[in-house]
């Protein structure tokens, strides 16, 4: 049995469907990104998970944890869940640390709710949580506000909370989106050498498929509310199976292909009110049939591993294709 087993997760807002089904599963240790441009409902799905969506939210399915349901538990049970099993961290950091309280109070919180810790005994282990995500001279830094610190820094303050409840798992939100490049590469460097230390599971969600490719095993791709496509890193990354994965990837920039032109994916990501009748991306996909354009394709697996929602899966491997096919 998977550690966490999710199962036709569905979420509607005010009668309006956002989530379509979404199956998933995650082993006690594995790192697993989701991939998808903006509200592709990447976040909306963990937020369903915990029971944190406003009460307008109509959220059905399974959500299981080491076998305990989630979805329609108890207050009291989410509430023993939340940080202590998972912890969850977003992607900026200034919105989510309280700007009035010292940094080391903060983090503190999380040790006395979920671990009892108190007094001096919290205030040792909140140091050694802040050496553990690396900030320097934390004795003397424990005591300042989060304005006195970096956005890095800040968000290394967010991984020490999400990491005082010893969480199996960790939902890392778009974690280094208003990071500059540099920030990127050492928060990425951090959050993998503390799934390693700490044997954790993690999802990370993220639109850059640079970062999910240096913290994760497997990647699922999300698009309109539904998982478009599943597989291992090594075998996304040789041979995406459907035409959203492979537009993703066609429009990254190839620093060695010089000034050829990126070919983005043309339109936007449908409004959930006005779907398309069959598959939510036959709209801006060069390869969709009028089959596309009356059903919604299932996700299933592929004899090559994976598994995708395509009628027309793509076939060809991009370490095959020539630089006019896959320009910068």
């Amino acid at each position: 049995m998977s550690f966490v087993s999710i199962r036709d997760l569905t979420v509607a807002f005010d009668g309006v469907p956002v989530l379509h089904g979404i199956d998933l599963d995650i082993d006690r240790g594995e790192a697993i990104g989701l991939v998808g441009e903006s509200g592709c409902g990447k976040s909306v799905t963990w937020l369903a998970a915990l029971g944190l969506l406003p009460g307008k939210a109509r959220v059905q399915g399974s959500v299981r944890l080491d076998g305990q349901e989630l979805i329609g538990a108890p207050r009291t049970t989410l509430e023993g869940v939340r940080g202590a099993r998972i912890a969850m961290i977003f992607q900026d950091p200034s919105s989510s640390l309280n700007p009035v309280q010292r940094v080391g109070r903060q983090i503190g919180e999380g040790l006395r709710l979920h671990r009892g810790l108190r007094g001096a005994q919290a205030r040792t282990e909140v140091l050694r949580l802040m050496d553990m995500v690396g900030i320097p001279d934390a004795k003397r830094r424990i005591d300042l506000y989060p304005h006195e610190f970096s956005g890095g820094q800040c968000q290394r303050i967010m991984i020490a909370m999400a990491l005082a409840g010893q969480p199996d798992l960790l939902i890392a939100d778009e974690p280094t989106t208003a990071l500059d490049a540099t920030i990127q590469a050492q928060i990425l460097d951090l959050l993998a050498g503390l799934r390693r230390q700490t044997g954790m599971a993690m999802v990370f969600i993220s639109h850059d498929l640079g970062a999910v490719s240096a913290v994760c095993d497997r990647a699922a791709v999300m698009y309109a509310g539904r998982i478009v496509e599943a597989n291992d890193i090594d075998s996304l990354f040789a041979a995406p199976a459907h035409p959203y994965t492979h537009g993703l990837f066609r429009a990254i920039p190839d620093l060695e292909a010089g000034r050829a032109r990126l070919r983005p994916i043309e339109g936007t990501v449908p409004d959930p009110r006005a779907l398309p009748a069959g598959c939510a991306f036959a709209p801006r996909c060069d390869a969709a049939s009028s089959l596309c354009n009356s059903y919604a394709p299932d996700l299933k697996d592929q004899r090559s591993g994976g598994a995708v929602a395509c009628f027309h899966p793509v076939q060809s491997s991009l370490r095959h294709m020539t630089q006019q096919e896959v320009p910068a």
